[in-house]
């Protein structure tokens, strides 16, 4: 086994976090902005890339962080690795409320494809590289299944998902259509296209996009009900009320309106 075997629990309902135990020298990495607590005698380091062992020396690195770049991430991630002598926890947040996947690379035939931002943390020795679509239409109209995050290796890995998860075993053959923000990741044998809707009324007034992803079997796919983009457009579109006053906010029918949503502050 090529990755540290680390063990763990997964505290929470709605805002979960994972504790990480450490043995002696093990090691996790994680995203930065992840980390929540650690015991004393755990020692953080920054680490170019993600601490895996990369072919071709310096170059290899290099390749590997300039990876991580093209899909928004940062250059550097976090390793947190016991130096004292028993057993040490670290625990890592998730960012918005939802579920954390914990994923056995060893039962998936060691890689995991996942959304560029789902990526939590991962025992050492865990590749984090980036998977390309090789067709020209994922790209253009992929949103975020374009250029996804690809797990590889022997060892545990974490993901993020937002609000509900679902999971769905696919048969070989078997087709799931989804939006394409609300991919969480797959398994290496499922095969992953853009699809347009069809219908101009569809397209004009249906308000979910014009394509959505197909997931062919047989494989493992998890599925999130609340995309991180999708909450932060209802953010974006309740921010000019929350930030000053609307145009009908002084008068009777601003009243009615608030008193409407639920909104009982005068």
């Amino acid at each position: 086994m090529q990755a540290h075997e680390i063990d763990y629990q997964i505290f929470g309902e709605e805002m979960q976090y994972v504790e990480i135990e450490l043995d002696p020298q093990e090691v996790v990495v994680a995203e930065a902005g992840s980390f929540m607590m650690m015991d004393n005698g755990i020692k953080m380091e920054t680490i170019f890339g993600d601490g895996s062992k990369q072919e071709g020396g310096i170059f290899g690195k290099l390749l590997s962080a300039g990876k991580r770049v093209l899909t928004g991430e940062s250059l550097f991630m976090t390793a947190y690795q016991n130096i004292e002598y028993g057993k040490k926890k670290v625990s890592f947040a998730s960012p918005y409320p939802g579920k954390i996947v914990p994923i056995d690379l060893n039962k998936y035939g060691g890689k995991f494809v996942c959304q560029k931002d789902a990526f939590l943390c991962a025992a050492k020795g865990v590749s984090v590289g980036i998977d390309f679509s090789r067709k020209l239409g994922r790209g253009l109209f992929g949103g975020e299944g374009f250029i996804m995050q690809k797990l590889e290796g022997d060892g545990m890995a974490f993901v993020h998902a937002g609000g509900t998860l679902a999971r769905k075993e696919l048969q070989a053959g078997e087709v799931l259509k989804v939006d394409t923000g609300c991919i969480v990741g797959f398994t290496k044998d499922i095969h992953y296209d853009i699809e347009f809707v069809g219908g101009i009324k569809n397209t004009i007034f249906g308000g979910e996009g014009v394509f959505f992803a197909t997931l062919k079997g047989p494989g493992v796919v998890y599925i999130q009900s609340l995309p991180f983009s999708r909450l932060a457009d209802r953010v974006l579109q309740a921010a000019p009320q929350m930030g000053g006053k609307d145009k009908g906010e002084g008068s009777l029918l601003g009243g009615l309106g608030r008193m409407l949503d639920g909104d009982n502050s005068f």
